[in-house]
């Protein structure tokens, strides 16, 4: 069985955007699960570390949303 062209063009696709879409998954929930950790361990830190945890998940977003954009212009 042979893939013609717009099958490997879909498969890469798929590809892309799964890979690009569990990387940052999985870095935000280490994000957010070691800044709860913190906030747990001293409660009086909530305020230091509400803004870098936000920025940190936003930019782990904004790797997933480059990969949707790769996917649509393949």
């Amino acid at each position: 069985m042979t893939m013609d062209a717009e099958s490997v063009k879909l498969l890469a696709k798929a590809g892309a955007i799964a890979i690009g879409g569990i990387a940052p998954a999985f870095a935000i929930g280490k994000i957010v699960a070691k800044a709860m950790e913190s906030i747990g361990r001293n409660p009086e830190s909530t305020e230091k570390l509400f803004v870098p945890m936000l920025l940190g998940a936003a930019f782990a977003e904004a790797i997933a949303i480059y990969s949707l954009v790769v996917v649509f212009t393949l």
